[in-house]
């Protein structure tokens, strides 16, 4: 199963806007990624229990990224971490983390996941 690029919505609309390295630091950000990843794991929790992924393939996250910052796998410390945390061993994945000038609404990050499910 693919998800969509997830931003870090929740209740009230975008957590935050910015780039990091310049509006939002590395910690916020592991935050914002942590809660992207939860918003691609209710997406998935929408087709399937979540307890039938077998394995998460492949997370790519995206940090919006000023100019000379470089902390990007930092960041998308906050997805795997909470991967793991939610799914224990089926948790693990591969996983790419890419600065790029700018993500939609002013994001500071984006989570895609790529899961491997039983019936």
């Amino acid at each position: 199963m693919y998800t969509s690029g997830q931003l870090p919505i929740d209740d009230e609309g975008l957590a935050a806007t910015g780039l990091l390295g310049r509006d939002v630091t590395v910690e916020r950000g592991g935050q914002l990624a942590r809660l992207c990843t939860a918003n691609a794991l209710a997406a998935i929790a929408e087709v399937v229990d979540l307890s039938h992924i077998e394995r998460v393939v492949k997370l790519t996250g995206f940090v919006a990224s000023a100019p000379g910052f470089h902390e990007q796998p930092e960041v998308m410390n906050g997805a795997s971490s909470l991967l793991r945390e939610v799914l224990g061993s089926a948790g693990a994945h591969t996983r790419s983390a890419i600065g790029v000038a700018a993500l939609p609404r002013n994001a500071p990050v984006e989570v895609e996941l790529v899961v491997s499910t039983r019936s």
